[in-house]
């Protein structure tokens, strides 16, 4: 098993991925009762020197049902029939949820409506309300 590289700034060791292996639920006719094909990753997030504090909290505010009380990310695989091809899977699904929260979040920048749209927008309102006051019937004081 060789390290999985996430990125120029982070790769995880294979000794802190531990892998687990299960029957699993999927298909696989006759051999889904005799081989253990899914897979359970467990990732240690505290003893990874590369993970720095901002990434690491990002990423577990964004993950943290999948995060243990002893701070351990736990990820399934059961996609395909055999155990190789899920490890494979497993592997991949941790490196892409790392990259999706690698950078913080543009903030948003605060922006006024145009005089147009403002204009555009209570045109629109009067039409409606025009509208709705032509489909009520005549008054009775009239």
């Amino acid at each position: 098993m060789n390290d999985l590289f996430v990125n120029a700034r982070l790769s995880i060791p294979a000794a802190e991925l531990n892998f687990t292996a299960a029957r699993s639920s999927g298909p696989g006719g006759q051999n889904v009762n005799k081989v253990n094909s899914k897979v359970t990753l467990r990732w240690s997030m505290a003893d990874c020197p590369g993970f720095n504090l901002g990434w690491r909290r990002r990423f577990t505010t964004r993950y943290q049902n999948r995060i243990t009380r002893e701070g351990e990310l736990v990820l399934h695989s059961e996609r395909y029939r055999d155990q190789a091809r899920n490890l494979a899977d497993a592997r991949s699904k941790l490196a892409e949820m790392l990259l999706a929260c690698q950078a913080p979040p543009t903030p948003r920048k605060a922006t006024k409506p145009t005089r147009g749209s403002q204009r555009r927008r209570l045109d629109k309102k009067r039409q409606n309300s025009q509208k709705k006051s032509d489909r009520r019937g005549p008054r009775a004081d009239d």
